[in-house]
């Protein structure tokens, strides 16, 4: 007999099969996203190996972002800059990763990537400029949190710098209003409208989050609105000489008292409209009533994406890099820990639930 050949040790190793924790939408959502809308299942076993030829890497991921955005995904609306979700799948989002294994020669096992990921313990990337993958370079002397990555030096920070330099224009000696001022973009626009020498007011839904604009945000200013019976004479009371510049990250009313407000030639970044979030499908949406006032004193509105921007990316992750180093920025995170906790954090959000920016850490890096 002839003996049989030994089969080589990579053929006879076992690649390890996991169970893949996710959190799954229901159904189409109308009106406010709950809790109840999402679930955390078990997935299907996956390999923990990239699939050869396949040009895709796996990662583990470690941190998620609760980002108001994806409450347009959860309704069955496709006029929108992105996709909705599909009921009985996983939903996805920005997040922080580490990649376990790959068949990409751009990503090595030990890599830590930032971009959208699937919001489950595992997942199977491959690169595309929809993904907006990046790595991150991590420094020993950085001693910045990982998770900053995905606010202050992520999506949310680069909105707020991208909304407020390059929609904003902004002068040394203006007047700066910020709405949802303690959320993950509206801290860092107020903090940097201060440092480029600017008059600064921000609003915000509770009394605890009013006293953080003012006593560690640096605000000059701050109100909670929901204690204003007319945002018009509250608007009056804190610029009496009216606004050069508005935030906005809530629209509707808030939006309409502005407009009331406006200097000649100020500038309104459209950034996002939280209040009309909860509207259901069968309800009317509220309109703008003073738009009329943008005529005679020349006012531009202008709505953007950060994703238009993102050639500056660079100088921005310097400057607010720096700006962080140096104590002169800081930064509010509201962490929930475990997967499971995922549906809540994000449903929280259109409650006025978090304080700074919502993450959701998945596993230790």
């Amino acid at each position: 007999f002839l003996p049989k050949k030994k089969k080589k040790k990579k053929e006879m190793e076992e690649v390890a099969m996991v169970e893949n924790k996710q959190v799954i939408l229901k159904k189409y959502v109308d009106g406010i996203p709950k809790e109840t809308d999402m679930e955390v299942k078990l997935g299907d076993k996956i390999e923990l190996k990239a699939p050869k030829g396949s040009s895709c890497f796996l990662v583990k991921n470690l941190y998620l972002s609760c980002d108001p955005y994806m409450r347009g995904r959860m309704r069955n609306f496709r006029g929108s800059y992105l996709p909705p979700f599909v009921p009985g799948q996983r939903i996805e989002g920005f997040g922080l990763a580490k990649v376990i294994d790959s068949d990409d020669a751009n990503y090595k096992p030990g890599d830590i990537i930032s971009g959208i990921t699937g919001w489950e313990e595992y997942s199977l990337l491959r690169s595309s400029n929809e993904l907006q993958l990046r790595k991150i370079q991590l420094d020993d002397d950085d001693h910045i949190p990982l998770s900053y990555h995905l606010g202050l030096l992520g999506m949310a920070g680069f909105t707020a710098y991208a909304g407020f330099y390059e929609i904003c224009s902004p002068k040394k000696g203006e007047s700066v209003f910020v709405s949802a001022a303690s959320g993950a973009v509206g801290q860092l626009v107020g903090q940097l409208a201060k440092l480029h020498g600017c008059y600064v007011v921000g609003s915000a839904g509770s009394k605890q989050k009013v006293d953080l604009l003012k006593s560690k945000l640096g605000f000059d200013e701050a109100f909670n609105y929901k204690e204003e019976a007319d945002l018009d004479t509250t608007l009056k009371r804190y610029f009496p000489e009216g606004i050069n510049i508005y935030f906005d990250n809530v629209g509707g009313s808030m939006l309409d008292a502005v407009l009331l407000n406006m200097k000649v030639r100020g500038r309104i970044a459209l950034c996002g409209m939280v209040s009309l979030q909860s509207l259901s499908s069968s309800s009317s949406s509220q309109g703008i009533n003073n738009l009329y006032n943008a005529i005679p004193k020349r006012v531009r509105l202008e709505g953007f994406l950060q994703s238009d921007y993102l050639h500056i990316f660079p100088e921005f992750l310097e400057r607010v890099k720096g700006y962080y180093k140096e104590g002169k920025i800081v930064y509010i995170e509201d962490m929930c820990e475990g997967l499971e906790l995922a549906p809540g954090a994000l449903a929280g959000l259109f409650f006025g639930k978090n304080i700074g920016k919502q993450v959701v850490r998945v596993a230790v890096e």
